[in-house]
């Protein structure tokens, strides 16, 4: 198979999902309207409500969803063949994500900016927001403290990508001061900052930067994971402009020069797809592919995560409604473009069969480093550039993208502290909130040792916990759909199949964890399973009263809007 089909087939197909299937869910599903007041403007405070132009959003709602999960995925679900995972991220992203990404961000805009968590409690009851919001705080925990060890990982063993990844937050400062402060022209500031980011990259090939062995008494990549928190907490406690607006929306310029670069290589190149189509001869121990591909994948086909952004912060930047379309929807079909990128990258990337089947000797074999050598391998073949810096322009942007997902992920797991605070009756601020995030997820982080990767234990649950969110979210928009009296086959046949393959998917890692005696794994899989159930019963039984009751948006403007929400 020549990777170039794939590239076109797949390109085409997410493209033709965003001018057609989401203009006809704007138009006649969601009826999107660009008069209706947004929260950013109703509740407008310069740090989390600030209306913000569509492109620059897009780049913020995109770059924190796509994080080292659209690449991690399908580098490693390839193992079943590239076509399972070709389908499920095309596929996936037109019917699935752009849907449940857009539905969601609709969802909240019309809900006065409120979370999943809280459109759980008003649309699904009071008896399953604290067992959503159970979910959503381990499902925080798990990105924040993972991507943390992915980051902490590529830092290490790619010392070239250290100068850019750090240096990108003097860009991202200087653009945010030029953008909101100074007002100068945005497609300028972009090219100064895209050349700026570029710059970095250069520099840093030719002057990696390598820690000692042991720095303040810890490992180079447990020092690494501690800087990456400190950041990232002072960071979610910044005004969204200052920092993660044009860190994000710079990162997502530069991710489609780099994809740009990769597709390009693509076409001069041509190479040969070596993984077969689907593989007969999987390694031992591999589990099935139903339902584990549905959840390996989910960054790049669908994301609860994705949710959580919608309706945490993109929501409260949406500067008209009929923004959501390109925000929410298009910033779906970056991550599928950036899938597709991984999964060609890792099956076309390498010489010969014997070569990809050296890499993938194992389930969760690939990941980012097979991404990175094959694309890298690609890149140095089409266009001359060095395998160093091609490999160094492909970390870097995985890092970045993981990073922004991490600032986002913990400005988000804040949101969520302080709203358990509040059911409590407990109000907190914004350092002490964010203080417990960083106490939790460095606890979890360093519980396995000095080497900080103890956020690896928990991340097995990861897909299955995601996708579920991602049910559980789309069961939300059907509820308010059918109370609107509008066509919610659109939602209501993805939260079917993605939370079949997640109830599945959890069933059957049950069984692993209790023959391998992982009883931490096990004991939170059951307690992910029972809230799943339990919300999803709920969730039916909305939908079975739903068209008996009346248009929410009444209910909505009656409401008093909830000052800490996510």
């Amino acid at each position: 198979m020549n990777s170039l089909v794939l590239a076109v087939v797949g390109i085409a197909m997410m493209l033709a999902g965003y001018f057609l299937y989401s203009r006809f869910i704007s138009a006649k599903v969601l009826q999107l309207d660009s008069k209706f007041v947004t929260p950013a403007h109703e509740f407008e405070d310069g740090i989390d409500h600030v209306p913000t132009n569509k492109l620059v959003l897009w780049g913020h709602h995109f770059t924190s969803v796509a994080g080292a999960a659209p690449i991690v995925g399908p580098a490693v679900a390839v193992i079943w063949g590239w076509l399972p995972a070709f389908l499920w991220v095309t596929l996936g992203t037109v019917f699935f994500a752009g849907m449940h990404d857009l539905g969601v961000l609709w969802a909240s805009v019309r809900n006065k900016g409120k979370s999943i968590g809280s459109l759980s409690g008003r649309y699904i009851g009071d008896r399953g927001k604290v067992l959503f919001l159970v979910v959503i705080f381990l499902l925080l925990l798990m990105v924040n403290a993972a991507f943390a060890v992915v980051i902490a990982g590529l830092l290490v063993g790619t010392p070239t990508a250290v100068i850019p990844t750090w240096g990108a937050l003097v860009v991202a400062l200087l653009v945010g001061q030029a953008i909101y402060r100074l007002k100068w022209n945005l497609p300028i500031v972009s090219v100064v900052g895209v050349v700026a980011l570029y710059s970095l990259i250069i520099l840093g090939d030719q002057v990696p930067v390598v820690l000692p062995e042991t720095v303040l008494g810890l490992s180079a990549k447990a020092f690494w994971i501690l800087l990456l928190f400190l950041y990232a907490g002072v960071a979610s406690m910044l005004p969204v402009w200052v920092l993660l607006q044009p860190r994000d929306y710079i990162n997502g310029l530069q991710l489609f020069v780099g994809l740009g670069l990769l597709y390009i290589s693509v076409l001069i190149t041509m190479p040969t797809v070596v993984a077969p189509a689907v593989n007969q001869a999987v390694p031992e121990g591999t589990p099935s592919i139903v339902p584990l591909l549905f959840v390996t994948i989910a960054c790049g086909a669908v994301s609860g995560f994705h949710g959580m952004v919608a309706s945490g912060t993109s929501s409260k930047q949406l500067n008209k409604e009929t923004d959501a379309r390109f925000v929410g929807y298009f910033g779906a079909v970056g991550e599928g473009l950036l899938a597709l990128g991984a999964i060609i990258a890792t099956t076309a990337g390498f010489k010969t069969l014997a070569d990809w089947e050296a890499v993938y000797s194992a389930f969760g074999q690939g990941g980012v480093n097979a991404f990175v050598d094959g694309g890298g391998a690609i890149m140095e073949s089409a266009l001359g550039i060095p395998h160093s810096l091609s490999a160094t322009v492909l970390a870097t942007m995985a890092v970045l993208f993981a990073a922004t997902t991490m600032d986002t992920g913990v400005r988000l797991q804040r949101f969520v502290v302080q709203e358990a605070g509040e059911l409590m009756g407990v109000k907190l601020r914004h350092i002490s909130a964010t203080l417990i995030v960083l106490v939790v997820c460095l606890a979890l982080s360093f519980a396995a040792g000095a080497d900080g990767e103890g956020g690896m234990i928990i991340w097995p649950l990861f897909g299955t916990t995601n996708q579920l969110m991602a049910a559980l979210s789309l069961a939300i928009v059907t509820v308010i759909l059918l109370r609107k009296k509008r066509l919610a086959l659109v939602t209501m046949i993805p939260f079917g199949v993605i939370l079949a393959m997640s109830v599945l998917a959890l069933v059957v890692q049950l069984g692993t964890f209790y023959k391998d005696g992982n009883w931490l794994l096990l004991v939170l899989d059951i307690i992910i399973l029972v809230c799943a159930l339990f919300v999803s019963v709920e969730s039916i039984r909305a939908m079975v009263k739903a068209p008996t009751q009346g248009d929410p948006d009444a209910e909505v403007r009656a409401a008093e809007p909830v000052e800490h929400d996510i």
